[in-house]
């Protein structure tokens, strides 16, 4: 390793460290304090910074300057005060995990599909990395299996800083045109990368990684990973709700997920017969309205909103109304109503702003129907609709 390297990079394993303060000034939060060494390893390379303690202060933040590495602190430390510095090591273990899970991943990609790892972002749950390439799921699980193959083979991970001359034959990623001492991770099997994170020291220490989701990011892929600990705790939580859902269903382990669409397939088809039934009930009941009224305020419970635009639009149809409105929920609150308005006569997008306001409501839609909700008792908005629409 080279001289200048601080502590974190020369034992990343390092949990406990000595040193001494060179400055402390007064921050925005806090104080900057920057030591003759550390094992504090600063926000970058899309790994979030270490906490811990020093002398018992806590180490809220780490940040990288031109001038050294600043550790944000809740009290000041006076220069020259000898410290002692404790990592909390389970957020930085965590991190080395999903950061070199990460490179596994983004290697793998790169080998198979040629997509660069254009954005990475690690957050407190879960690990974020973008691809410049779409990536079906099935893709994806079975990079995910390859990539647990090779933790499973626990190999040694490389970190050098090859010469210049050397470095020329090293296909090795990067985000960005680089130069001077370039820090280069290599996993074998899987990535050769220029990093200035932490990592494990074998892949067998990611324990495990999962992708959990998907989804088209601008013109490529963003997969949402966990991995070491976070995976088992994943997993654990999946099992544990699996396991709630085959009591529910009583059905067994590897069946819940056709126990639950048998149980949405029914569900769907009682409230496909109760629509029909809605509608039927509702259509009757437009019957019974008198023709040549202007406007109709109707109240109902447990309807869906198709039907209700049905109704309305045959009040008007059959010259029952020339204004139609709705007002519905599930029945369990009083004061917030769904609206539903239709008219063949009123610009009712300029009227959905004076009710939104008068009830505080939320909603709109176009000249001849709005919908949404108010925040109001009936008697309120029955009376506002009536002042305004008849």
């Amino acid at each position: 390793m080279k001289e200048f390297e601080e502590l974190f990079y020369r034992d990343p394993y390092c949990r406990e460290f000595d040193a001494k303060v060179l400055s402390c000034t007064k921050a925005e939060t806090g104080y900057a304090v920057m030591l003759d060494d550390t094992a504090f390893y600063p926000e970058g390379g899309g790994q979030p910074a270490d906490h811990g303690t020093l002398n018992g202060i806590a180490v809220i933040d780490t940040r990288r300057t031109p001038e050294g590495i600043l550790h944000i602190t809740a009290e000041e430390l006076k220069e020259g005060t000898a410290v002692h510095g404790i990592i909390d090591w389970q957020r930085r273990f965590d991190h080395m995990q999903q950061h070199t899970g990460e490179h596994i991943i983004s290697g793998l990609i790169h080998q198979h599909f040629g997509y660069d790892n254009v954005g990475f972002h690690m957050g407190d749950d879960v690990t974020l990395i973008d691809f410049d390439g779409m990536l079906t799921w099935q893709q994806i699980q079975q990079i995910e299996l390859e990539a647990n193959e090779i933790i499973w083979k626990n190999e040694a991970i490389e970190i050098a800083f090859p010469t210049s001359e050397a470095l020329k034959d090293i296909p090795y990623r990067s985000k960005k045109e680089l130069s001077g001492d370039i820090r280069i991770v290599t996993i074998p099997e899987a990535d050769i990368c220029a990093c200035c994170g932490t990592h494990v020291a074998r892949t067998g220490e990611i324990g495990l990684i999962k992708a959990l989701s998907s989804v088209k990011h601008h013109n490529g892929t963003r997969i949402e990973l966990v991995c070491g600990k976070r995976a088992y705790l994943d997993d654990a939580r999946k099992t544990d709700d699996n396991q709630k859902i085959m009591n529910s269903l009583s059905c067994k382990r590897y069946e819940t997920a056709n126990a639950v669409k048998r149980l949405l397939d029914d569900s769907n088809a009682r409230e496909r017969t109760l629509n029909a039934m809605a509608e039927r009930m509702l259509k009757q009941k437009a019957d019974t309205y008198p023709t040549g009224g202007h406007l109709v305020i109707d109240q109902e419970t447990g309807i869906n909103v198709i039907a209700l635009r049905s109704f309305c639009n045959q009040l008007i149809s059959d010259g029952k109304a020339v204004t139609a409105a709705v007002l519905f929920n599930d029945g369990t609150e009083t004061d917030t109503w769904n609206y539903l308005v239709v008219s063949n006569s009123r610009n009712l997008r300029d009227d959905a702003k004076v009710l939104n306001e008068k009830l505080n409501g939320r909603g709109g839609g176009r000249p001849d129907t709005i919908q949404g909700s108010f925040h109001a008792s009936y008697d309120e908005i029955e009376a506002e609709l009536k002042q305004l629409l008849a």
